[in-house]
């Protein structure tokens, strides 16, 4: 029996385009600050005593980070109080989003998927890497598939050796 030497990477070959969301991971460390620890007895926002913690709080902790602002208690909270987080945040904060943790991470990735110039890929048969080691929200694969479909000749999911179709342009 005779042992082939040559060996055809038939993937490398195939003019597929590979796509890692994770490079759009935005930097900067996520924080999420739920205002449930200025609720009076875990129900209600007291107005006088949520103005004095805004003014004796230390801002700068803040500096260069992206913080959602939440309530997870089940409190009628004024859009005021959230108004007046942004506000002291923003100067600080890299990124200041209303929400819990994943609606940060879906703001964060919507904004660097923004920047893409989808012309790069016009016509390019393209798979949407789908695992690795950075944690991409699903909201990441949808808002590429959006973006990317009008341009693309066909989109996939998955890794170039084993894809899930998604979508291909009829000729």
């Amino acid at each position: 029996m005779e042992i082939q030497e040559d060996f055809v990477n038939k993937v490398a070959q195939s003019g597929l385009v590979t796509l890692d969301p994770a490079a759009f991971y935005p930097a900067g460390e996520r924080v999420v600050y739920d205002i449930k620890d200025n609720l009076f007895q875990g129900l209600i926002l007291r107005e006088k005593d949520f103005r004095e913690f805004v003014k004796e709080h230390d801002w700068t902790q803040y500096e260069g980070r992206n913080v959602g602002i939440t309530c997870s208690e089940d409190a009628i909270v004024p859009a005021w109080a959230y108004m007046l987080l942004a506000n002291r945040m923003a100067p600080y904060a890299r990124e200041v989003v209303f929400g819990n943790a994943e609606v940060l991470e879906t703001v964060l990735f919507e904004k660097e998927m923004a920047k893409i110039d989808v012309e790069q890929y016009r016509d390019q048969r393209i798979v949407i890497k789908g695992c690795g080691d950075t944690p991409v929200p699903v909201s990441a694969y949808v808002e590429l598939a959006k973006k990317l479909t009008p341009v693309v000749k066909s989109l996939m999911f998955g890794e170039p050796c084993s894809t899930v179709p998604i979508f291909k342009r009829k000729s």
